[in-house]
């Protein structure tokens, strides 16, 4: 249920970008409590971005979850903003991120919603 889709105007290489994911993946899994088996996240390099006005490294992460509590988002953000500091060298002041929490019949899966 958890689906985590990072936009970004940097261009690492496709081992960081697999390895990068996979943290996330476990990060969201341990701090929504939620099996991993149903995280997704995805990926977005080099696109076209600004922030502040100019196009320094920036990124802009999107998070949708099935239950996701208001008092995680402030944990979540400052453990996102780390991880994608840490991997992908962008200042946490460089990251917007976008909580939302998704009513289960608006989420598709197997051919039902949960």
């Amino acid at each position: 249920m958890p689906y985590l889709s990072i936009q970004t105007n940097q261009s690492p290489d496709e081992k960081l970008k697999n390895s990068f994911l996979i943290k996330i993946s476990k990060l969201l899994a341990r701090e929504l409590g939620k099996p991993e088996s149903y995280v997704m996240t995805a990926f977005s390099p080099t696109q076209p971005m600004t922030f502040a006005g100019n196009s320094d490294p920036c990124a802009y992460l999107e998070l949708k979850s099935i239950g996701l509590p208001a008092n995680k988002t402030a944990n979540l953000s400052a453990e996102l903003c780390d991880l994608v500091n840490k991997e992908l060298g962008i200042s946490t002041g460089r990251v917007y991120i976008e909580f939302s929490d998704a009513p289960r019949a608006m989420w598709g899966w197997n051919k039902t919603t949960f």
